[in-house]
């Protein structure tokens, strides 16, 4: 047996490890060729699904909402000013005197430098006393505000806008019931906030508000959800005192002092409502006022120059449990019409009286809307107009029967 060379071994390697290749190859060749279609066209699904496709020419990308909060922002922030309130108030000038000068007898007792400091008014001065928030609702230069913000009546107000132009603003109505101001700045083709519908928001929706914090941080933007609707709170902070505010927006975008005034938006960049307070000793707790209270005051504005609202004319009670329980009432809701302080329930002459209600009347309906502690008879009828015609589900005694009254204006 001749034994291999050394160089004839590593040919001989080499020839069967490219037979083999081959050999392989073909192999494989053949079973791709012969899988079932079906397994290929999902190999081929599969792959272009994984793959990234490019939008379809003209589409956009779907936007987020902090880029729809930055364009809210940007087309909002023109029409947000800050509304400034200057009078003329006392210089007062500190001065010393010597009680006992000239009086030998305490003389002895004090020291030769005893003085004691008075206080005398010497003249006026200009001084601005407060700083808040406002906003175009249109570019004819009508301003929107809270009544608290300009209800100094001697005073004198500017609004100041984003791009630091300075305008006197007139006062030309402060609500009668609710908290807001109806300003003007002559002068046309200011940036405005169209306003939105406060009936349809829903809890939970972004919110943005806008406004002049503290009165030095102009068009200070915060964003949070609507966190309740219909609340009925008690305001304090006026000059007025107390105050009740119903129907108003719960939010937890951060209100601050000066933003009152300012405007809360929604996604669309329209007014939702107006900032007017902050729950006292809590987090992230403010309130607006709802902007279709905002939008009858300024319709009315522009029609007769000031606010105008309905009344009814009826003295009541709103009914609830401890209430139903006292006067053992059969009902645990609506509004107990009865006399208060020696005055009547009914108003002499009034639309109640013509419509026939009667004391001790329960009304448990307006216009097919509960009467309750958030929707007493005086919030309901305040988003009427003069002339409506409404619709009263009572309850007199043990018998329900409906009754209409035509609203009229309140003197």
């Amino acid at each position: 047996m001749n034994y291999l060379t050394k160089a004839q071994v590593v040919m001989l390697v080499i020839l069967t490890s490219v037979v083999t290749a081959v050999a392989t190859g073909i192999v494989a060749v053949s079973l791709i060729s012969e899988s079932p279609q079906p397994i290929t066209e999902t190999i081929h699904r599969v792959i272009e699904r994984t793959g990234v496709s490019p939008a379809p020419a003209g589409e956009s990308l779907p936007r987020t909402q902090e880029s729809l909060v930055i364009k809210l922002v940007e087309g909002a922030t023109p029409a947000v000013v800050s509304v400034v309130a200057a009078k003329d108030v006392p210089v007062v000038e500190q001065y010393y005197i010597n009680p006992f000068e000239g009086d030998d007898f305490f003389g002895q007792f004090l020291p030769p430098d005893f003085l004691i400091p008075q206080y005398r008014q010497k003249g006026t001065a200009r001084r601005q006393i407060s700083a808040a928030s406002g906003f175009f609702v249109s570019g004819d230069g009508f301003v929107v505000t809270n009544k608290h913000v300009v209800e100094d009546l001697g005073a004198d107000y500017t609004v100041i806008t984003n791009s630091g132009k300075r305008f006197p603003a007139k006062v030309l109505a402060r609500d009668p019931v609710q908290d807001i101001a109806i300003l003007k700045v002559e002068g046309a083709g200011f940036s405005y906030i169209p306003l939105g519908n406060s009936d349809t928001l829903k809890v939970g929706q972004t919110a943005v508000a806008i406004g002049n914090a503290l009165g030095e941080f102009q068009n200070t933007v915060s964003v949070g959800v609507i966190s309740g609707l219909s609340r009925t709170i008690i305001a304090s902070g006026s000059t007025r005192g107390r105050e009740r505010l119903s129907q108003v927006i719960q939010t937890d975008a951060a209100i601050n002092p000066g933003n009152s005034g300012g405007p809360l938006l929604g996604l669309d960049g329209r007014a939702i409502g107006i900032n007017t307070a902050t729950a006292a000793g809590a987090e992230n707790i403010g309130f607006a006022l709802p902007i279709n209270a905002v939008k009858k005051a300024t319709q009315d504005v522009k029609a007769t120059g000031r606010i105008l609202y309905p009344y009814i004319g009826i003295r009541y009670v709103v009914i609830n449990p401890a209430v139903k329980e006292s006067q053992k009432l059969s009902v645990d809701y609506g509004a107990l019409l009865r006399s208060s302080g020696g005055e009547s329930a009914l108003v002499a002459g009034s639309p109640a009286e013509k419509a026939g209600l009667k004391e001790s009347d329960i009304i448990l309906e307006i216009d097919g809307v509960r009467v309750s502690q958030d929707n007493t008879p005086g919030d309901l009828i305040s988003r009427k107009r003069i002339g409506d015609t409404i619709k009263m589900k009572v309850l007199r005694g043990a018998s329900e029967l409906e009754l209409k009254a035509i609203l009229e204006e309140r003197k």
